[in-house]
């Protein structure tokens, strides 16, 4: 909040600068409010306050354990998702970087290793007896293609992606519901490559998981009223992309990881707060149902 030059800033001198306006939060600036902490008195909004015994305290003093006749972990601050504010909100997001690069290494040193994890049906081809494949029991292939980049364009765009939205995401969600977008999202990409893909061919990359976040971050700026052009636009440059034949890409990995993210991230994000949990995560129990369910079709239509 501006001030004059020289005049003291204090509770006694708020008078006439609230005629003018509302201070913003000083977690959210651009949220104006009329509540303050009552322990430091900094303004916050409904987002940011805790309850204490007397009146709302903010995320800081609740993290120091300041007087609010509880634990100092009894009330801690919660993300719009209700998860914990944690003092690195990207962790989970450099841990998924790392664990990318490293496969992506491991694969360049060793090129038989590409094979064992990338998603494919079943290989060889039919009349042949297949040997390898998720039709053959090889399930595990769902998840390490998630995982496994082989060029370093692919690897490159991904990991700017996985950056640039994973952070707010993670933040917004907090680390366990964060994660649990990222690999349900990324689970329903590769089912619905291996549902509709050719079971000879091999699909890789996080391109699913991205797409899971562009839906889920749509969603939770639709959520927060927030200017959705951007993403909007995004998406769409992405998108076409996706579908032009010259890039040899598997849109189906990228339209199931979009749909589960839209899924998922809206039961994040709209659950009511008495059965959060019960709907966050029963959603994606469900998400994941129907992928089981999905992966044992196709495997009977090629078995």
């Amino acid at each position: 909040m501006d001030q004059a030059p020289g005049s003291p800033q204090g509770p006694e001198d708020q008078g006439p600068q609230q005629a003018e306006g509302l201070p913003g939060c000083y977690r959210h600036p651009d949220r104006e409010t009329g509540i303050r902490c009552t322990r430091c008195e900094r303004p916050i909004c409904p987002e940011c306050m805790v309850s204490a015994s007397v009146g709302f305290q903010c995320p800081d003093c609740v993290r120091g354990g300041s007087g609010t006749g509880h634990r100092p972990d009894a009330a801690m601050p919660r993300t719009i998702a209700g998860g914990t504010i944690a003092a690195d909100p990207r962790l989970i997001t450099k841990i998924l970087l790392g664990i990318n690069l490293a496969v992506f290494i491991a694969v360049r040193a060793s090129d038989s290793l590409l094979s064992d994890l990338v998603l494919i049906g079943a290989w060889p081809p039919a009349p042949f007896t297949t040997t390898e494949g998720v039709a053959d029991g090889q399930w595990y292939r769902l998840v390490t293609s998630m995982f496994t980049h082989q060029e370093i364009w692919h690897i490159a765009f991904n990991m700017l992606s996985l950056w640039w939205l994973g952070g707010p995401l993670e933040a917004a969600l907090g680390r366990a519901r964060y994660l649990t977008l990222y690999l349900v999202s990324g689970l329903v990409g590769s089912v619905l490559a291996y549902l509709l893909e050719s079971p000879t061919t091999a699909t890789l990359g996080a391109s699913g998981a991205i797409f899971g976040l562009f839906g889920a971050t749509a969603v939770l700026m639709r959520r927060l009223n927030y200017d959705m052009r951007p993403i909007i636009a995004l998406l769409v440059i992405n998108l076409i992309f996706t579908f032009n034949p010259a890039f040899d890409i598997s849109w189906q990995a990228h339209i199931g990881g979009l749909a589960g993210g839209v899924v998922i991230g809206y039961a994040m994000v709209h659950a009511p707060r008495e059965r959060r949990a019960l709907i966050q995560y029963g959603t994606c129990a469900l998400v994941l149902a129907l992928v089981v369910v999905l992966t044992l079709v196709r495997t009977a239509q090629l078995t």
